[in-house]
């Protein structure tokens, strides 16, 4: 991970400032004097997860969402794999950006929907698009699709339909395709999956979905029982469900996959940590899927919490979960291209 770097106004900056520097120290006493917070954690998980819990906080108390999406870019770590892709910008008929390792595999795809509760898509995001991009070993496409409160639900459904289309008439093969996604992204990906059932349209070879937001009714008692330990915030996540439903039923299960009917779905791999917020509707969703005969297969991580995969090199954990994502990409997909 490199040093970091810093943007936007000096508010901002020295605002992170101090609550890296606040957590650096509270983690690090902490550390001292009873450990970790959980066993396997090490020193860059302990003190992230406090940092982005009060970054958190943070943010949600400007007034102005936009100012929001300005602090939280206003300090950000950028990893070795974002210096190993290429990044290009596309703003047109899709906005989004081209990902593209040193050598990736000719024909072959990943269509990628980032995090971030529908409400931001911060620079750290970069390094896990990057990281995975490298796993995948093939030209990524990340959308930029509407953020909420601005444009609630199906805003984004209709923004990744349009994304596949598009790449669909770039000449990509949907056998030769994968689609993923985290957290508010995963859900996206789920609700595609749906909707081109649903259409009759040709669904990818994989959809992997990292810590997915697989009821945004917020259910499960890991949202309070795992609280101490993940970044992610109830109260905000439940902010985030009434912005992206508005009028909309939370139970509809393009909003919340939990509640879908799973049949006739292309095979869906999903890792998730045993200490997320999210873990019990993530659970919840795979056994679901298993009682409906669905492909999905769920991998938990013990102790790990939300998107921990970012962590990449800085954590043996991540390394474990993102080789174990190669393979399994490649066993769905290298074969067909």
């Amino acid at each position: 991970m490199a040093g970091p770097v810093l943007s936007g106004t000096m508010r901002h900056r020295w605002l992170n400032l101090m609550l890296l520097f606040n957590s650096t120290i509270r983690v690090s006493l902490r550390r001292i004097m009873r450990g970790p917070l959980l066993p396997g954690w090490n020193w860059s998980i302990d003190v992230s997860t406090d940092f982005l819990r009060s970054q958190g906080e943070t943010v949600f108390k400007f007034e102005d969402i936009n100012e929001g999406r300005e602090f939280y870019n206003a300090l950000s770590f950028p990893s070795k794999a974002v210096q190993d892709v290429t990044i290009e910008p596309v703003k047109a008929p899709v906005r989004g950006h081209w990902y593209r390792p040193k050598a990736p595999i000719p024909n072959s795809l990943m269509l990628y929907l980032h995090g971030g509760g529908y409400s931001y898509y911060v620079r750290a995001h970069h390094n896990l698009i990057a990281i995975l991009t490298q796993i995948a070993g093939r030209d990524t496409f990340a959308l930029d699709y509407r953020l909420i409160p601005e444009y609630p639900y199906p805003a984004q459904l209709k923004d990744a339909l349009q994304a596949y289309s598009w790449l669909i008439d770039l000449g990509y093969l949907p056998n030769n395709m994968l689609v993923a996604g985290d957290s508010a992204g995963g859900n996206l990906a789920l609700a595609l999956l749906l909707t081109l059932r649903e259409r009759g349209l040709p669904q990818p070879a994989l959809c992997v979905c990292l810590s997915p937001w697989t009821d945004v009714c917020n259910s499960g008692a890991s949202m309070e029982n795992n609280a101490r330990y993940d970044w992610p915030i109830k109260h905000i996540a439940e902010q985030w469900s009434d912005w992206y439903c508005g009028d909309a039923d939370p139970r509809d299960p393009l909003i919340s996959p939990l509640y879908a009917d799973l049949h006739g779905l292309t095979p869906i791999y999903i890792q998730a940590g045993g200490a997320e917020i999210l873990y019990d509707m993530i659970q919840a969703f795979a056994d679901n899927a298993q009682e409906q005969g669905a492909d999905v297969t769920l991998e938990v991580w013990e102790n790990m919490n939300h998107d921990f995969q970012a962590y990449g090199e800085a954590l043996p954990q991540a390394q474990q979960a993102l080789e174990r994502l190669r393979q399994v990409i490649s066993n769905h997909i290298d074969s067909n291209v």
